[in-house]
């Protein structure tokens, strides 16, 4: 259903979304979008940052050990 939309599908429905919400609201929306996607990135980079950390001290240990 969804695969046969195509461009002016796609711009028709970006005319109702304009004319229900006002570029105003649209603006804000996407504003509030685009915050959003950033603090997942964020999120996502943060908590893989602590097993990228313990990876390296294991690393460490690693080679230590192999030195001895």
């Amino acid at each position: 259903m969804l695969n046969n939309i195509g461009l002016p599908g796609l711009i028709l429905i970006a005319v109702v979304f304009l004319v229900l919400f006002g570029k105003g609201k649209v603006s804000s929306l996407m504003g509030e979008v685009g915050k959003g996607i950033t603090a997942f990135k964020k999120g996502i980079d943060d908590s893989s940052k602590p097993a990228a950390e313990a990876a390296d001290a294991a690393d460490e240990k690693a080679k230590e050990k192999d030195k001895v």
